[in-house]
């Protein structure tokens, strides 16, 4: 109910920007690039991936998704772009070398990740792309942009009106939020440790959200929604599953990978841990054929110039469907 999304957005008020940072990094982000690199696609993008009729491929569906997202948050070349929470740089190197007029400053909460993409970038002559090391509560810049976009990073925020306001003033006149998050259909919620059976909060979410699709609208004050879309939970069951594939069948090269930082007996259970995880999303996402838990997309504006707009915030149920298989 509405009255469920508000009482959670006020607790949410109550917290820090990014709640246990150093937590997010040591569960997923300071894993040896080399481990992502058994798993994921040739663009290493760590989220959700967009599988429309036609595409069979991860490889495939992290370049669909990647276009969709440039497209609905409004990139053109020459513009001034943040990226906040840049992962392993799947999108940061993909803007980088499709506007290579435009100008890119990547934020990452981990230093292994940062090494990753500027060797990447470097390596394909990338000149346009910066990338910095800073954890969310204490990021700030005097530069502004055109337009921000986050893939996935949201989940791990806390006080969004803190971060909503910080972000409308780094944005130029005209300038956009674009928001990937994962996302439940009507009910926000916390991953917390309570007990033995908080496998995926002590393990790999501790302090992580799951917003719900109206969740943005609680937090109007200075960032307002103009344009949401919907993907069904399908796309995630998808991409969890080729993640798995992938890890199946180079479970020798993962294994060694996770053995050679964590010792034998834990590496051995990292591997299984981490096919665990595969597994939790894959089912959750496709529960219900993916009506329940999906990805949602937002593009944001800063409310002082939404006045006259056709923005669409008011009315969640107008969220518009991509559909799920």
């Amino acid at each position: 109910s509405r009255e469920v999304v508000r009482a959670f957005a006020s607790r949410m008020r109550e917290g820090p920007v990014a709640p246990v940072p150093e937590l997010a990094n040591e569960q997923h982000y300071e894993v040896p690039a080399s481990f992502f690199g058994c798993v994921l696609g040739a663009h290493r993008k760590y989220s959700g991936c967009w599988w429309p009729d036609g595409v069979e491929t991860l490889d495939d569906a992290e370049r669909a998704a990647l276009e969709v997202t440039c497209e609905r948050a409004g990139l053109a070349d020459g513009m001034r772009i943040l990226e906040l929470g840049c992962g392993w740089g799947s999108l940061s190197l993909w803007m980088a070398e499709a506007y290579p007029n435009a100008s890119i400053l990547a934020v990452s909460n981990s230093a292994s990740q940062r090494a990753y993409i500027e060797g990447e970038a470097s390596s394909r002559g990338l000149t346009n792309l910066r990338v910095v090391t800073k954890d969310m509560n204490e990021f700030e810049t005097s530069e502004r942009f055109d337009r921000v976009v986050s893939i996935e990073m949201f989940e791990h925020m806390r006080n969004y009106e803190v971060l909503l306001r910080r972000i409308s003033t780094w944005l130029r006149p005209g300038g956009r939020l674009f928001v990937h998050v994962f996302a439940h259909r009507t009910t926000p919620y916390a991953f917390e440790v309570e007990g033995d059976g908080d496998w995926m909060a002590r393990h790999f979410f501790s302090g992580g959200i799951m917003p719900s699709h109206d969740l943005f609208d609680e937090f109007g004050t200075d960032m307002s929604v103009r344009d949401r879309w919907v993907w069904s939970g399908v796309h995630y069951q998808k991409t969890a599953e080729a993640w798995l594939d992938n890890l199946d069948r180079r479970r020798v090269e993962a294994t060694k990978i996770l053995t050679s930082v964590a010792g034998v007996p834990e590496g051995r259970r990292l591997f299984h841990r981490w096919r665990l995880f595969f597994l939790a999303c894959a089912e959750t996402f496709g529960y219900r054929d993916g009506l329940e838990w999906t990805v949602a997309h937002y593009l944001l504006q800063p409310t002082r110039d939404a006045s006259g707009t056709s923005s669409r915030s008011a009315s969640p149920a107008m969220a518009t469907s991509d559909g799920g298989h």
